[in-house]
């Protein structure tokens, strides 16, 4: 059997982490729903970011750094001239 370590990275942010407030006053809110958050992700973006290192007596044999954008595909692409040219 191996040892999986696990720990957490510590956030690096080019643009500055948004202020501890903001997250605290969606996520806190009595009226809060599922949706909500949702939206705002939905509305802001978020990135998700990990990494899997893989050994074998003291040995890295796989290392997987994995990156995922989750927000609105109007957010990210370009907007469409009118219509779909084929």
């Amino acid at each position: 059997m191996a040892a999986v370590h696990v720990r957490r990275r510590a956030r690096v942010s080019r643009r500055g982490a948004p202020p501890r407030a903001a997250a605290a006053r969606i996520l806190d809110g009595a009226d809060a729903t599922l949706l909500d958050l949702v939206d705002h992700v939905l509305t802001k973006g978020v990135v998700l970011e990990g990494a899997v290192l893989l050994g074998l007596a003291d040995v890295d044999l796989v290392y997987l750094r994995l990156h995922a954008l989750l927000c609105a595909a109007d957010r990210v692409l370009p907007p469409d001239g009118g219509g779909t040219a084929r």
